[in-house]
C-alpha cells in the first residue's frame, strides 16, 4: 500500500503541472490589421522530395504580414531542389539555395539553418521543417505576439497528425512531457534557460536578437537546436516563450514505428538520457503512468490511473490528437523510456548518433 501512496504522489505532480500550464499556454490570435516587415521562413531540405511541395504551398499561402520562403537543399538524393527550382520559377517570393559542404563540428540541420539565416532577407526568421505545413495567419500571429510581448525567440509544438500505431506510441510523449513537466510550460516570465522549450518544427526568431547570440553557429555541434537555441537565448538575456502550436500548423514527423524510434533516439542524448537524469526520470515517469497498474486494485493505485488518463485526455484535447491514442498511453511511456536508456547505453558504449545519412561521434551528441 505505501508504493501505491507514492505512486499517487508521484500522479499528483504531473496533474498539477498540466492543469496549470494547460490554463498558462498562450492561443495566439490572428492580428487584425498587416503586420509590418518581412518574415522569412527557412526550410532546410534533405531528402524531402515527398514533402516539399506542399510545405511551400502552404507557406505561400500566408497572409497578414509580407513572406519570403527560402530553402537550402542539404545534399538531395531525391530531387527534392528540382521541386523548389520549379517552384522557384512560378513565385519569386521562393528562393533555392545549396548548401555547402558540412563543416567539421557542425551539425546537419544545425549548419543548413545557419545559411539560411545568413541568405534571409527578413526582419524575423520563421524556421520551419519541410513536414510543417503553417495555417495562413501563422506567421503574422507569431510575429504579432513577439513584438506586444517583447520576445526574442518564439516556439510551439504543430498539431501532431498520428496515423499509425508506431505513431501513437512516441509521438504523444512530445507534449505530455512538455506540459506535464516542465514547470511554467516554457513561458518567457520564466528567465532560467533550464526552464527554456522549443520544439525545432516552428521557431520564430527576432533577427537582431538571432545574430547578437550567435545564432545557429553558438549551437552547432547539437542535435535537438530548438532547445539549444532557446536556451541560448536566455543566457544572453533574451525572452523566449513557448505557445499553443496547434492552431499554427501541422506536422506528421514519422510513417512508421521505425522512423519514430530513430528520430526520438537522435535528441534523446540532449534531454534525459544522461547518467544522472534519467534514473530520476525513469522514477518520476514510472511511477507515476506504470507502476498504478501492477499495484491495482489499491485504491491509491486506482487514483493514480484515473489522475493520468485524465491528464493525457486534457493534453490530448488541447494538442487536438487523436482519442484512439489515449488508452495506449501506459505504452507511450513505456516506450519512451526505452528509448532513452537504449540511447544512454549506446553512448556509453561510444556509439554515433546520426540522422538522415549522416553520423556524429557520441561526444558530440552530448
Amino acid at each position: 500500500m505505501t508504493l501505491a501512496w507514492i505512486a499517487l504522489g508521484l500522479a499528483a505532480l504531473p496533474a498539477v503541472f498540466g492543469l496549470v500550464n494547460l490554463w498558462l499556454l498562450p492561443r495566439l490570435r490572428a492580428p487584425s490589421g498587416d503586420q509590418e516587415g518581412l518574415v522569412s521562413i527557412l526550410i532546410p531540405a534533405r531528402d524531402e522530395a515527398a514533402n516539399i511541395e506542399a510545405c511551400l504551398r502552404a507557406v505561400l499561402a500566408s497572409r497578414g504580414v509580407a513572406v519570403e520562403a527560402v530553402v537550402i537543399d542539404d545534399a538531395s538524393r531525391d530531387g527534392t531542389g528540382e521541386i523548389v527550382a520549379r517552384l522557384a520559377e512560378a513565385d519569386p517570393r521562393i528562393r533555392l539555395i545549396e548548401a555547402p559542404p558540412l563543416p567539421p563540428d557542425w551539425t546537419g540541420k544545425v549548419h543548413a539553418c545557419a545559411r539560411l539565416a545568413e541568405a534571409a532577407r527578413g526582419t524575423h526568421l520563421l524556421f520551419i521543417d519541410a513536414d510543417v505545413r503553417l495555417a495562413p495567419e501563422a506567421a503574422a500571429a507569431m510575429l504579432a505576439h513577439g513584438r506586444a510581448q517583447d520576445i526574442a525567440m518564439l516556439s510551439g509544438v504543430p498539431r501532431q497528425l498520428i496515423r499509425s500505431l508506431g505513431e501513437a506510441l512516441t509521438v504523444p510523449a512530445i507534449n505530455l512531457l512538455l506540459l506535464g513537466y516542465l514547470p511554467a510550460v516554457g513561458r518567457a516570465f520564466t528567465r532560467r534557460p533550464d526552464l527554456a522549450a522549443a520544439c525545432g518544427q516552428l521557431i520564430l526568431c527576432d533577427r537582431a536578437a538571432y545574430e547578437a547570440v550567435g545564432g545557429h553557429g553558438a549551437v552547432r555541434h547539437v542535435l535537438h537546436d530548438g532547445l539549444a537555441l532557446a536556451r541560448r537565448f536566455r543566457a544572453e538575456g533574451h525572452r523566449t516563450e513557448v505557445v499553443d502550436g496547434a492552431p499554427l500548423a501541422t506536422c506528421r514527423m514519422y510513417g512508421s514505428f521505425a522512423e519514430s524510434w530513430a528520430g526520438f533516439m537522435k535528441n534523446a542524448r540532449e534531454g534525459m538520457a544522461t547518467p544522472l537524469g534519467l534514473p530520476v526520470w525513469t522514477v518520476l515517469l514510472s511511477g507515476a503512468h506504470l507502476w498504478p497498474w501492477a499495484l491495482l486494485p489499491a485504491p491509491p493505485a486506482n487514483a493514480a490511473i484515473l489522475l493520468m488518463l485524465a491528464l493525457r485526455a486534457a493534453i490530448t484535447w488541447r494538442a487536438r490528437e487523436p482519442w484512439w491514442t489515449i488508452p495506449l498511453h501506459p505504452l507511450t511511456v513505456l516506450v519512451a523510456l526505452a528509448i532513452q536508456w537504449v540511447a544512454l547505453i549506446r553512448w556509453l558504449l561510444g556509439r554515433p548518433a546520426g540522422w538522415k545519412g549522416r553520423a556524429y561521434p557520441a561526444t558530440k551528441a552530448a
